[in-house]
């Protein structure tokens, strides 16, 4: 992945780079096939317990998690000073439990360098299995159908925003119509009859084969974020981008995260082509040049898009609104008689007299309003008010040989939250 292995700081890094500076030489650190199997940091190894507290009708009333994490022989990552433990009390879910606790404690081990077990990825997926795995033991202590025994549970769209018992804001939501959705997609109550009859066979000596279904469903915390919550090292981890325009129309833009393969180039290019109504062609990405780029912590957790991308969009208002007052003053009317219509500024009442994004682009380097500086170009520091919280419902069906222990997938079935599609292709 883009992260996990590599996030640790190893000896080999230091090395390097101290021999560098010292013979004034580039200097390559090289590794063999043991050595980095014996020595890369791990990803998890943690030891979870939990207990739920539900009355007879599978209603929840409380929660208790109690976490030893393998930290490894020594810590070689760059540290949240706020959230040492990563986001791991997100382990509540996508239910409403009305009190929570959790604890954390990691402890120091012979092997190697740790603080990827600890954190990296910052322990939502670990989270995620922990209350998934404990809704499924509950529904069993209880006969209850799994998915039934979540719904009951859910956060209700009208409870949004919605404040955790652990302390998390979740934004927005509706749980109960994914699930729903999720369920009919597969046809899950003749699924869990079709099983039942399996069930009955079995047990009549007149198949081998049982069938399982797999419900789960999951509310992460990605983003990261707002400064309150969220550094490394006592860094903020909010982001910017930087626009500038040229004469031409054409449009360089910079940002502080880099791409592994997700599309940011496609991604920023068209938040700023939707903002400002200019060609995507048009639109130069930079990412990933550290002598250029402008502030920002990187790609990883789920966070460009919220982070980079929104500051990307906010400094195209920018642009936006001294393009505004530009057009104003090239059609000789009040800024508040303008409005803006795809790719240009219109006068209201009067949409044949309008100025194009590209024709403001020209005259903001060779005919800008008295007192307005000339150029086209804007910055922006994006400090999120919040993170963000997706969500998701996963349906398996399986098939399983109880001689062989054999496991057919039958189906499979994802239903995700991924909030405004900005391009349907990527999310493809």
């Amino acid at each position: 992945g883009g992260f996990g292995n590599k996030v640790g700081a190893y000896p080999g890094y230091i090395c390097a780079v101290v021999a560098s500076i010292v013979t004034g030489r580039p200097v390559k650190w090289v590794e063999d096939r043991i050595e980095n199997l014996s020595t890369t940091s791990f990803a998890r190894d943690y030891h979870m317990t939990t207990e739920i507290a539900a009355r007879k009708d599978g209603k929840v009333t409380g929660l208790r998690v109690h976490v030893l994490a393998d930290h490894g022989a020594f810590d070689a990552c760059a540290d949240p000073s706020k959230w040492p433990a990563g986001f791991f009390n997100i382990v509540t879910g996508s239910y409403d439990f009305p009190v929570a606790h959790c604890a954390v404690d990691g402890v120091y081990t012979n092997k190697a360098p740790g603080g990827v077990a600890y954190r990296c990825s910052f322990r939502v997926t670990e989270a995620a299995y922990c209350i998934e795995r404990a809704m499924d033991i509950l529904a069993q202590e209880l006969g209850m159908d799994p998915a039934e025994l979540r719904i009951k549970n859910f956060v209700g769209r009208e409870q949004f925003p919605y404040q955790s018992a652990l302390g998390w804001e979740y934004d927005s939501g509706d749980y109960h119509t994914a699930m729903k959705k999720a369920m009919d997609a597969v046809g899950y109550h003749k699924l869990r009859a079709e099983q039942k009859a399996k069930q009955e066979a079995f047990k009549r000596g007149e198949t081998r084969d049982l069938m399982g279904i797999g419900v789960s469903f999951f509310t992460e915390i990605v983003g990261a974020g707002p400064s309150r919550n969220c550094d490394i090292l006592g860094i903020a981890m909010f982001d910017s981008a930087e626009i500038r325009i040229h004469p031409t129309g054409a449009v360089i833009a910079r940002m502080g995260t880099k791409s592994q393969g997700q599309g940011h180039e496609t991604i920023y290019a068209q938040i700023i082509a939707t903002e400002l109504g200019l060609p995507a062609d048009d639109i130069m990405i930079e990412e990933g040049n550290t002598d250029t780029a402008p502030y920002g912590l990187g790609t990883y957790g789920s966070r460009s898009t919220p982070t980079a991308g929104a500051a990307t969009a906010m400094a195209a208002r920018k642009i936006k609104a001294k393009a505004q007052m530009i057009a104003a003053d090239l059609l000789e009317v009040s800024e508040y008689d303008l409005e803006w219509d795809v790719d240009r500024f219109r006068v209201k009442g009067n949409p044949e007299r309008f100025k194009t994004m590209k024709e403001l682009a020209w005259a903001a380097y060779n005919r800008v309003p008295k007192g307005l500086e000339p150029g086209l170009e804007a910055v922006n520091y994006y400090d999120p008010p919040n993170m963000t919280y997706p969500f998701g419902a996963y349906i398996c069906v399986v098939d399983v040989d109880v001689d062989t222990g054999v496991t057919k997938v039958r189906r499979f079935y994802a239903l995700d939250d991924c909030g405004t599609r900005i391009n349907p292709m990527i999310i493809e």
